[in-house]
C-alpha cells in the first residue's frame, strides 16, 4: 500500500490528512499548532492520524508539508542577519526601492516603511560591472572584496546576498564573489541572485534574494530538523514541502530557495480545493479559507488556479510566482474590540490565535473573538468537539462577548451579531478583489468554503457574493492538509528577453523556451520522476512597448511554431482589455521567458458515500435554536457523518464534525453530492 500523508501548520490548529491511495481511504486529524516549534504539533499529528489508520508511521511513504516558517519570519522581522554584496554605486538599493506608497492619496502620512531585511551597514560593494548584454566591462576587484567581509565576520552575519548588476545576463562575477565568501566565511549561507531569480529589474532581483537569505537559516534548520526527525521515526518517508504556486518542492530545494515558500501555507488550501471541485464537476470556483487568524481567498478559472509573479508578505513584494491570494486579518479567533474614542465597533486584525484562543476553548482566553460570537449565537453548539476532544463552553464565550454588548448597549446576541457581520463584510471585500477588481463576476462561479470556520461562514458569504452553490467539502477544516497530500511536484527556470515581437525569431524563441524547460526538469529528475511523467507548461511576460506594466501569458510552443507570434499577441490583447478596459495598436515586446514542469498527479481519487433519498432524518442529532435577523429561530443539529448521498438539508440547520461546523441559514437547502459534498443553494 501506499500512503500519502498532507500536513499543513496553522496558526491555531495543525491539520493532517492521511491518504491509501489503494482504497482511496482518507483520514483527517487536527492538533493544536506549536508556535515555539511547529515541528512538535507535525509530530503529533502524524502520532494520532496513524492510531486512527492503524498503521505505524514507518508506513507512509511520502509526506507533503505546507509551512509558514518562512513567513512568519518576514512578519515578525525574526530572520537572519544579511549581508548584501553589490556593484559600486548601488549601496542603497534597498532603500530607494520603487516609489510606491499604499493607500489612498494622503497614505504617505501614516505609511511607516519597515526596515530592509539587510541594512546599510552590512551592504558592501563590490568593483564590478557586467554589461546588459552579459559582456564583462570590469572585471571583479577580488582584493577589495576580501578585505570588505570583515564587516560581516566581525558582526556575526549569518547569511549574505550577492546581487550585481546586470547578473541576470551574466552570473559569472556573482559566482566569483560567493566563492571569496565561501572561502573567507566558511558556513554562512549565501544567496546569489543570478540562481534564485535571473531577471532584469534590479531592485526586485536584490530584495528577493536578500527575502530568500533572511529566511534560509530559519527554514533550513526547521526543515533538516523535521526530515532527521522524520526519518529516524519513518524510515526514510519522502518529505517535500509545498511552494507558493501550488507546486511541490523537495525537502533540499525548499531548504536553498525558501523564499518560494512565502505563501506555501494558503497555496494548500487552494490545491486542496482544485482536487475536490475537480471530482464534483466545478471547473469555476472561489476558493474562501478561513481559519483561525485570517482568511484567505482566491479564484479558481476552468480548473486552475490563476497565479501572480510577485508574493506579498506584510509590506515586502518580492518576485516569485505563488496562487493569487488575497489575505484579510479575519478568522475565528480575531479580536473584537470597541475602541474609547470613536464607540464602533471593529473585529480584527489581532487574533487570540492557538494561545491562549477563543475564550470558549477554556485555554485562558477572555476577549471576545469570532468564534465566541458564533457559540453564543448557537452556530457553534456546545455539544461540538473540535479536534475530537476540545470541549466548547458556552458561559465562557458569553462573558467575553458581555463586554462588547456592554460597551455598545445592546443584549449579548445582538453584540454576537454585530461581530458576525462587521467580519463577512472584511471577507467579502477579499472575495471582491480576487473577482470583481479582476474582470469576473462572482455570480459565474460557486463558493467553496473551508478551514475551521469557512464552513460557518459560507452561506452567509455566498448571499453576499451571489455564489451558488456553496460548496462544504468533507474534511473542510483539514483540506489545506488534503491539498498538501494531492498536489505535485514542480519546478520552473526563467530568463530576461527583452526584445519587440518584430525583432523576435519564432525557431529562436522555442529554442529558448525548450532550454529552459530541460533546466527545471533536470530538478525533478533529481527527485526521481521519469521525464514520461513531467509535464511542460510555458509563459511569457509581455507589455506594449513604452510600457512600465507586464502580463503573463501562457505559450504553447507548438502552436507558436505552426502560427507564429500571433497567437501570443493575441491572448495579451484580450488579458490587458478584461483588466483594463482596452488594447493599444503598439508594438509588443517580450520582458521574460519562462518554462514550468510538474511532476505527475498522484492517483487519489475521493471516495464516494453510500447513496440514500431526499430525507436526512437520519442524521438529526437534536433540535437547537439560533439567532438570526433580529430573533432566535429554531433549527435542527445533524450529524456529517450520518449524512447520504442525495439527502437534502433545509436549513436553518447546523451539520457538525470533527473538525468544523457548517451553518445553513434559513431559505437555504444542503444536497449531498456523491463524494459526500454540502451544495448549499437559496430555496428560491
Amino acid at each position: 500500500m501506499v500512503y500519502r500523508l498532507g500536513a499543513d501548520v496553522g496558526g491555531t490548529f495543525t491539520d493532517l490528512t492521511l491518504i491509501d491511495q489503494a482504497t482511496a481511504t482518507v483520514y483527517a486529524a487536527k492538533v493544536p499548532s506549536t508556535p515555539h516549534d511547529s515541528s512538535i504539533g507535525v509530530l503529533n499529528g502524524i502520532n494520532r492520524i496513524c492510531e486512527q489508520a492503524r498503521i505505524d508511521p514507518s508506513d507512509i511513504d511520502y509526506v507533503m508539508h505546507g509551512t509558514t516558517v518562512a513567513t512568519n519570519a518576514v512578519l515578525t522581522g525574526n530572520g537572519a542577519k544579511v549581508g548584501l554584496i553589490t556593484t559600486k554605486g548601488y549601496r542603497q538599493i534597498l532603500h530607494i526601492a520603487r516609489s510606491f506608497i499604499p493607500g489612498g492619496l494622503g497614505g504617505w502620512v501614516i505609511y511607516n516603511k519597515s526596515a530592509p531585511m539587510a541594512p546599510l551597514k552590512w551592504t558592501v560593494e563590490v568593483d564590478e560591472r557586467i554589461g546588459a548584454d552579459g559582456s564583462v566591462i570590469r572585471p571583479v576587484d577580488t582584493d577589495t572584496i576580501r578585505a570588505r567581509l570583515d564587516v560581516f565576520r566581525r558582526d556575526g552575519v549569518e547569511a549574505v546576498t550577492i546581487c550585481l548588476i546586470n547578473s541576470f545576463a551574466n552570473g559569472d562575477h556573482e559566482r566569483q564573489v560567493r566563492d571569496i565568501v565561501r572561502a573567507e566565511l566558511p558556513g554562512i549561507e549565501v544567496s546569489i541572485s543570478s540562481d534564485v531569480i535571473p531577471e532584469m529589474q534590479e531592485y526586485e532581483r536584490a530584495v528577493t534574494t536578500v527575502a530568500n537569505s533572511f529566511v534560509r537559516p530559519a527554514v533550513s534548520k526547521y526543515i533538516r530538523n523535521l526530515n532527521g526527525e522524520l526519518d529516524s521515526r519513518m524510515d526514510g518517508v519522502s518529505l517535500s514541502i509545498l511552494r507558493s504556486d501550488g507546486g511541490l518542492s523537495s525537502a533540499d530545494a525548499a531548504a536553498d530557495y525558501p523564499v518560494n515558500l512565502l505563501m506555501s501555507g494558503p497555496a494548500g488550501g487552494v490545491s486542496g480545493a482544485l482536487w475536490v471541485a475537480r471530482q464534483a464537476g466545478f471547473e469555476n470556483i472561489i476558493t474562501f479559507d478561513m481559519g483561525g487568524t485570517s482568511t484567505d481567498v482566491a479564484l479558481v478559472k476552468d480548473g486552475k488556479a490563476r497565479l501572480r509573479r510577485e508574493t506579498t508578505v506584510g509590506d515586502v513584494t518580492v518576485r516569485a510566482s505563488s496562487v493569487d491570494i488575497s489575505t484579510v486579518g479575519a478568522g475565528g479567533g480575531s479580536i473584537a474590540h470597541v475602541p474609547e474614542l470613536t464607540k464602533a465597533l471593529r473585529v480584527g486584525p489581532q487574533s487570540a490565535g492557538a494561545v491562549p484562543g477563543p475564550a470558549a476553548y477554556c485555554k485562558g482566553g477572555e476577549e471576545p473573538t469570532v468564534t465566541d460570537a458564533n457559540v453564543v449565537l448557537g452556530y457553534l453548539p456546545a455539544e461540538s468537539q473540535l479536534g475530537g476532544d476540545m470541549a466548547i463552553d458556552r458561559p465562557k464565550a458569553e462573558a467575553a462577548v458581555k463586554k462588547i454588548a456592554d460597551a455598545l448597549g445592546m443584549t449579548i446576541k445582538q453584540a454576537a451579531a454585530g461581530i458576525i457581520d462587521i467580519v463577512n463584510e472584511n471577507m467579502f471585500g477579499a472575495l471582491r478583489l480576487v473577482s470583481v477588481e479582476q474582470g469576473f463576476d462572482p455570480r459565474d462561479f460557486a463558493l467553496m468554503g473551508f478551514g475551521g470556520a469557512g464552513p460557518l461562514h459560507g452561506n452567509a458569504l455566498g448571499k453576499l457574493l451571489g455564489c451558488w452553490p456553496v460548496i462544504i467539502p468533507r474534511g473542510p477544516g483539514v483540506l489545506c492538509a488534503s491539498g498538501d497530500a494531492t498536489t505535485r511536484l514542480r519546478d520552473e527556470a526563467s530568463q530576461t528577453l527583452i526584445s519587440r515581437f518584430g525583432d523576435v525569431s519564432v525557431p529562436d524563441l522555442v529554442s529558448t523556451l525548450k532550454g529552459l524547460a530541460e533546466r527545471a526538469a533536470k530538478t525533478l529528475d533529481k527527485d526521481n520522476v521519469p521525464r514520461s511523467e513531467q509535464t511542460v507548461m510555458c509563459e511569457a511576460d509581455v507589455r506594449y512597448h513604452g510600457q512600465a506594466l507586464q502580463l503573463t501569458v501562457p505559450v504553447d510552443p507548438d502552436r507558436l511554431e505552426r502560427e507564429g507570434l500571433g497567437v501570443i499577441r493575441d491572448h495579451f490583447d484580450a488579458e490587458h482589455e478584461k483588466l483594463y478596459t482596452f488594447r493599444l495598436d503598439s508594438e509588443h515586446e517580450f520582458i521574460n521567458l519562462r518554462a514550468v514542469v510538474e511532476g505527475a498527479a498522484p492517483i487519489a481519487a475521493a471516495q464516494k458515500i453510500e447513496a440514500g433519498g431526499p430525507d436526512c432524518g437520519a442524521a438529526r442529532t437534536q433540535d437547537t435554536q439560533i439567532f438570526v435577523d433580529g430573533e432566535d429561530v429554531p433549527a435542527t443539529i445533524y450529524d456529517r457523518s450520518k449524512l447520504k448521498a442525495g439527502n437534502r438539508v433545509p436549513g436553518p440547520a447546523i451539520v457538525t464534525e470533527m473538525d468544523s461546523t457548517t451553518l445553513i441559514l434559513p431559505g437555504h437547502t444542503g444536497e449531498i453530492d456523491d463524494f459526500g459534498n454540502i451544495l448549499i443553494r437559496p430555496d428560491a
